[in-house]
């Protein structure tokens, strides 16, 4: 876990904290199951599609946001 990347004096709660493990658990689980996609250009788009998807959701705090896509994960 990196602080650096938290703007100074913010605090997260511990419900914030574990919502990030397990947005980041369901990230890792993604990126490994891609890995058995047999065509590599296939699994390329796929990638990117995850990460790009994780990236546009990066700052949402909404915990429906986040638990819809923990509940579809």
């Amino acid at each position: 876990l990196r602080y650096t990347r938290m703007p100074p004096g913010q605090l997260t709660s511990i419900l914030q904290f574990l919502r990030r493990q397990q947005v980041l658990q369901l990230y890792r689980r993604i990126l490994r199951a891609l890995r058995d996609v047999p065509a590599e250009a296939d699994r390329r788009h796929l990638q990117e599609w995850a990460r790009e998807e994780f990236r546009r959701n990066k700052d949402a705090t909404e915990e429906v946001r986040s638990g819809s896509w923990m509940q579809s994960g």
